[in-house]
């Protein structure tokens, strides 16, 4: 069994993010999305943490961690259900 990647820096997460909207418009199984989601959530989650007192990197994250919630509002709308955003990740800005 392999490792999970984690996302890590600033394009990495803007590139998964693109990738989570592209998985979540296909046509692959709801739990899969939700499991890529729940991991996007929990890398982004480590980054906030790892980088909470770099005030340049944490402006990113949080353009990241808006995008997100932004795809989980219009996710909503959608018939295909999403969780709801993930209050956890607060940013400062």
């Amino acid at each position: 069994m392999s490792e999970k990647q984690h996302l890590e820096t600033f394009e990495e997460f803007d590139n998964g993010l693109s990738d989570l909207i592209d998985l979540w418009s296909s046509t692959v199984d709801q739990a899969v999305k939700e499991a890529a989601l729940a991991h996007f959530k929990e890398d982004l989650a480590a980054a906030v943490l790892n980088w909470a007192e770099n005030r340049a990197k944490t402006k990113k994250y949080a353009s990241i961690a808006k995008e997100l919630a932004e795809f989980e509002e219009s996710s909503a709308d959608d018939a295909t259900s999403v969780p709801e955003p993930d209050s956890s990740i607060t940013l400062r800005s």
